[in-house]
């Protein structure tokens, strides 16, 4: 059942327009993260369903009714800013209550709800404190106590973590996901952190320039970006993108052919005369000292130790090409060849940017 459905909504300010005709079912009870660029539009979708935007165009529906002019307060929301917003001078008790009482809950049932969620929140002694004598972590759990004690049928984080270390955020983001499973409510996340979306969502709705560019799954954002926008906003670093073109059974690129299997061979014909880039994954370039089936000889012109991994940096046809690979086995000014895995390549359509899609044999 969809908890959320926009309708070819679109939202503007003046002249501006910020969403552009957008159609997304959120189902009842899942982690839906909106991802991408800053002023994509994430936190104007979020806004629109929380009731603090109006929608200029199109419907919003919240379990199955019509929403648009429904009061904010009406709505059943819970939200989570980024700035956390809490009241300075209220203890955490009375902050993470708050809510309650102004819907004029009854006293066991406030009690016994702020406790609940505090205890959750490992926030059990700090209840007499107020926020000014807490960390920037201590804040936040604040700030989703008193979200959570409201039990809304939707929950909404507008970047809660941004303002917090590494090591912060990869706790909180655990006690997130801990959160849902424990309530179920329909959580819409806006972040343009791709680690956030990947490890919190079920889903991911990828935005760019108020445009809806993929909605699916992390794995298959990941491993089946619909367009280069996807391809290349998804990993660190990017997908590798590269100019090619297909002579008869062979991929051309550097000046050197490669005879792709005939898997890809199908697909990318099927596309012929559009124009051609192909996509790899920095993790799936392999560089070697010994020519394999499928290999491109290079030229390595920079080398960056990460530690853990390496990566190595060439160029073909002026448009440059990054390989991680665990171990500095090379060496700048090194030739090499790139040992091509045909299981691990994107196509796509020159003119479009979009996906020419897998072969059978992939999927």
């Amino acid at each position: 059942m969809d908890s959320i459905r926009f309708e070819n909504v679109s939202k503007s300010f003046g002249k501006t327009k910020i969403i552009n005709n957008l159609n997304l079912s959120i189902e009842k009870g899942e982690r839906l993260i909106l991802l991408g660029p800053s002023g994509c539009g994430k936190s104007t979708i979020l806004r629109m369903i929380s009731g603090l935007e109006t929608i200029t165009t199109g419907n919003l529906y919240l379990n199955g009714k019509l929403a648009n002019d429904v009061d904010s307060g009406d709505r059943d929301i819970a939200m989570v800013f980024q700035n956390y917003a809490l009241y300075p001078h209220m203890t955490i008790e009375e902050n993470v209550g708050y809510g309650l009482r102004i819907h004029k809950e009854k006293k066991d049932v406030i009690r016994q709800r702020v406790k609940e969620a505090i205890d959750i929140l490992n926030l059990t002694g700090l209840e007499g404190r107020y926020p000014k004598e807490l960390s920037g972590g201590q804040r936040q759990r604040v700030a989703l106590a008193r979200a959570i004690v409201k039990r809304s049928d939707f929950f909404l984080l507008d970047e809660p973590l941004s303002n917090l270390d590494a090591q912060l955020r990869g706790q909180a983001r655990k006690e997130l996901v801990r959160i849902h499973e424990m309530y179920g409510q329909t959580f819409i996340y806006v972040t343009h952190d791709q680690i956030e979306a990947m490890t919190v969502g079920q889903r991911i709705a990828l935005l760019n320039g108020g445009d809806l560019q993929m909605l699916d799954t992390p794995h298959n954002v990941y491993h089946r970006p619909a367009n280069i926008f996807v391809a290349k906003f998804i990993g660190s670093p990017s997908m590798n993108i590269l100019t090619v073109k297909m002579d008869g059974r062979d991929l051309v690129l550097g000046g050197q052919r490669v005879e792709l299997p005939e898997m890809w061979q199908k697909k990318i014909h099927e596309k012929e005369g559009r124009g051609l880039k192909m996509g790899i994954r920095p993790e799936n370039v392999v560089f070697s000292r010994e020519k394999g089936p499928y290999s491109v000889k290079v030229n390595i012109h920079y080398v960056e130790n990460y530690g853990n991994r390496v990566g190595f940096y060439t160029e073909i046809d002026g448009e440059e090409l990054i390989s991680i690979m665990p171990e500095d086995e090379f060496a700048k000014g090194e030739d090499v060849y790139w040992n091509i895995l045909p299981e691990k390549l994107h196509f796509f359509d020159g003119e479009t940017t979009m996906s020419i899609g897998y072969p059978a044999e992939l999927s």
